[in-house]
């Protein structure tokens, strides 16, 4: 039984993306620093196949039982005829107040999870449906913010179908010598290639569409560092600091292993000290794609600056990790904002985007005179 005196919250995390395990991590992180005597908290450990544990489940594993075992044996009980038998879980702890999805990459970051929670009409953490897919596909976000005026780096959009309109020779023509390729709607640097030859190209884009049917390719911006900055709220959005991450050398940028597998050799400065104009510039910039993409909650924005110092968006993460070398708190906790803090505000962000977003009507009703004060 939850203590009515307290916020009950559902913490969702893993998913089956390629940030699985990064997204269990953050999740400890999120509960360990959650205040205890005000919120009540069930886990739900979303599966590599997509099934959501039930709270007692989701804890052992937390409690550090291998997760394989665990639903193993939940799934050798469940009912998998029933159509929700993937989500049946989050029927079984009532009463949550809202939700605080913390599943990274596909199915966490692309608007399904924020689908599922509007539908059951509970407030949640972060970027509602359409900005989430929309943040989240880098071709999309490109388009956005070029539509808004704010710089970003120039590429060309390739799929199954229009791959071999475009041959290397002409896009080194028009993008550079070295190209950048991405899948459109991926995280974690998995299947980023930077190449600088044409066998180089035509291997990364073999690797690129394993995991999308879209590959951005992409100028390179050989600035010396990444530069990121968080932002905080909903319609009146904060930024922190600016930080930077600088890779180890001889590493072509900041992959998987540097962020997961192995980050002792990655320098993070937080904060960077950066020319006071270039510093207005990113705060900015990172404001503006905020609200140009209709982020909510919380976001990062990450930046690459060319070596004549013109800062560029290079990626916008809706759902930012929470580890403990992630940036997002981290800049945050420089700005004067604690971890334990931060979650807070993130929760009260939430319930209050709910409470604007019930006033809105999806149904016709005729104006009332009475309500008519728009114009006054």
């Amino acid at each position: 039984m939850k203590n009515n005196k307290k916020l009950h919250v559902g913490l969702l995390f893993g998913g089956n993306s390629s940030e699985h395990d990064v997204s269990k991590r953050s999740a400890h992180n999120i509960y360990d620093a959650m205040d205890k005597s005000k919120y009540d908290i069930s886990l739900f450990l979303m599966t590599k196949n997509g099934y959501f544990l039930s709270h007692e489940d989701s804890a052992r594993v937390f409690d550090g039982e291998p997760e394989d075992k665990v639903a193993a044996e939940e799934m050798a009980k469940a009912d998998l005829k029933n159509p929700l038998a993937p989500i049946i879980n989050l029927s079984k702890e009532s009463d949550i107040d809202v939700y605080f999805p913390m599943i990274h990459g596909n199915i966490g970051e692309d608007g399904t999870i924020q689908g599922l929670l509007r539908l059951l009409q509970k407030p949640y953490v972060g970027t509602p449906i359409l900005g989430s897919a929309m943040g989240f596909d880098k071709d999309i976000t490109k388009r956005i913010l070029t539509l808004a005026g704010i710089s970003n780096t120039k590429y060309e959009l390739l799929t199954p179908q229009t791959a071999n309109n475009y041959s290397y020779e002409d896009l080194v023509d028009e993008l550079g010598k070295i190209l950048f390729l991405k899948p459109a709607n991926q995280g974690s640097s998995v299947g980023i290639h930077k190449v600088e030859t044409k066998a180089q190209f035509v291997s990364g884009l073999a690797d690129a569409f394993r995991y999308d049917e879209k590959v951005l390719v992409e100028e390179a911006i050989e600035g010396p560092e990444e530069l990121e900055i968080s932002i905080l709220g909903n319609q009146d959005p904060i930024a922190s600091k600016v930080g930077a991450i600088k890779v180890p050398k001889g590493d072509a940028f900041y992959t998987y292993d540097n962020k997961f597998v192995d980050a002792s050799k990655v320098k993070f400065d937080v904060p960077v000290d950066i020319p006071d104009t270039l510093n207005k510039q990113l705060t900015q910039m990172g404001l503006d794609s905020y609200k140009a993409l209709g982020l909510k909650g919380m976001a990062r924005i990450d930046f690459l600056v060319s070596g004549q110092g013109k800062p560029y968006v290079s990626e916008v993460n809706t759902i930012p990790g929470f580890t403990n070398i992630s940036l997002y708190p981290q800049l945050f906790l420089a700005s004067g904002i604690s971890y334990e803090d931060l979650i807070d505000r993130l929760i009260k962000l939430a319930q209050e985007e709910f409470e604007f977003q019930s006033k809105i009507l999806h149904d016709f009703k005729p104006l009332d005179p009475s309500d008519q004060k728009i114009n006054e």
